[in-house]
């Protein structure tokens, strides 16, 4: 097949307005692109503003981009009010998106709309793919392990604490043994969130619907597991969907979106440092440390004598307020000749650089695929979500790194901070940790590699595209 004759097989995409939800979409979109698909992305009003540095923008390096409404105003406070943004998006964005749909892929068009691929948190996308009878693929944005844990907390199939025995461990196919902390937040009977366990209700007691269901890892990451959900409902791994750059590609390659402003400094400043000398700091986009953790954190930094570079969002050289993150009065003057503190940081270009020694980390997913890609050992800080999980992941599994464990009032001590960075920089496990790390930086790259496990799965996906796509009579 000729490579003008697959322009006509047309693949959607359609992602929650989250930078940490598009750019795993954007990635998958420019492979499939590169196996002679035709891609875009269709996402809602607000990540026009909020992303894109013009509102007449009209791709991201060949995927090409629509938007729908919400139906919120831009002005709209989506964060303090999640709970009725994902109501009114569920009640709004079906209709939006099928207009959309109508708008661009007429039946009696030329283009035929022959796939359509959403994730986890606009599940409401699989029932306007049935209305289009076009089959769907989901992009599963966790590990596998988490796709495996909710499948099976959602249909039945396994016992999980309750408020009657909240203390109870779950046992699971190809993952090791997990205790209440090691389970994701939203299966736990003290979740006080309502609106996201409901997302991941309406996905997994409808999985059946999808034709296919995509993960954002690799097999020889979490092939055990991957292999335990092949008779009950599979996964595909087809990541890691992380920069080309930590992949060894051409780093002027990348299709990912950034919303916020990373700081140049931060490499100038590396560039300064020895190799494998740096402690990394991050807490994600999201997460606000209390002043009390914010402070066992920096006491430990100090008195740790090594270099770093740490990530805090609002930065102000002022007194500590509760919960709201900042640092504390003369921090930043004391450690000038030691750290550096920014407000972002390009964390790709962070990663893979030379004198990164440890990654001290929340755990979201996606800093964790960049984490193994870069080869880095970690030490896991998870606060909620599927973070907990991954920690134990990191631990038991992956084996690249150490979890840092809570007092009895929730706070990581700088004892506890000081314990783990000695340990992985300079115990006697470290340089099991980093060739752990470097190993599966390998298998990363192989993954992806031509004929690597992820890449065959792709043009498997690519394949089955084609031949539904034969059989209801597009021109190929």
């Amino acid at each position: 097949m000729e490579k003008e004759s697959r322009d006509e097989i047309h693949v959607l995409m359609v992602a929650f307005a989250s930078q940490g939800h598009i750019n795993p979409l954007l990635r998958l979109g420019k492979r499939l692109i590169s196996k002679g698909l035709h891609v875009t992305l269709a996402i809602t009003e607000i990540a026009r503003h909020r992303i894109l540095k013009s509102s007449v923008t009209t791709s991201i390096s060949r995927v090409q981009l629509l938007f729908f409404s919400d139906g919120l105003s831009l002005d709209y406070d989506r964060k303090a009010n999640l709970d009725h943004y994902l109501e009114t998006l569920g009640k709004f964005g079906p209709i939006n998106l099928s207009n959309l749909i109508k708008e661009n892929y007429p039946k009696d068009g030329y283009k035929k709309l022959s796939c359509i691929i959403n994730n986890p948190f606009v599940p409401w996308v699989i029932d306007v793919a049935i209305e289009h009878a076009t089959p769907c693929a989901m992009l599963w944005i966790q590990p596998c392990s988490l796709y495996a844990i909710y499948y099976h907390f959602y249909n039945k199939l396994n016992s999980f604490p309750t408020l009657t025995n909240p203390e109870m461990s779950v046992e699971l196919p190809g993952l090791p043994l997990l205790l209440t902390e090691d389970l994701p937040s939203f299966v736990l009977p003290s979740n006080p969130f309502g609106s996201i366990p409901k997302l991941f209700s309406d996905v997994f007691l409808n999985i059946k619907k999808y034709t296919w269901v995509l993960g954002n890892s690799f097999f020889e990451l979490e092939k055990d597991v991957i292999n335990s959900m092949a008779d009950l409902y599979p996964i595909r791994p087809v990541g890691p969907l992380v920069p080309p750059s930590l992949l060894g590609e051409d780093q002027d390659e990348d299709i990912g979106v950034d919303m916020w402003k990373a700081e140049d400094s931060c490499i100038e400043w590396l560039n300064k440092q020895e190799p494998s000398s740096v402690i990394y700091v991050s807490f994600g986009s999201i997460i606000v440390l209390s002043s009390q953790q914010m402070g066992s954190i920096l006491k430990a930094l100090k008195n740790t004598n090594h270099p770093f570079l740490w990530v805090v969002k609002q930065l102000t050289d002022a007194p500590l307020a509760s919960g709201n993150g900042q640092l504390p009065l003369g921090f930043l003057e004391e450690t000038k000749d030691q750290g550096l503190v920014v407000s972002w940081s390009p964390q790709t270009k962070v990663l893979s650089h030379p004198s990164i020694a440890c990654f001290i980390t929340h755990c979201g997913w996606n800093s964790m695929l960049e984490t193994i890609v870069a080869g880095v050992p970690v030490i896991a800080c998870p606060q909620w979500t599927d973070q907990p999980t991954n920690a134990k992941l990191i631990v038991d599994v992956f084996r690249i790194g150490l979890r840092l464990r809570a007092n009895q009032d929730g706070i990581v001590t700088n004892d506890e901070f000081e314990k783990c960075i000695k340990e992985i920089m300079n115990g006697p496990k470290s340089e099991v940790f980093e060739s752990n790390a470097k190993a599966l930086k390998q298998a990363a790259r192989e993954a992806l590699a031509g004929s690597g496990s992820s890449d065959r799965n792709i043009q498997l996906f690519v394949q089955e595209i084609l031949e539904r796509s034969c059989s209801c009579g597009v021109r190929i």
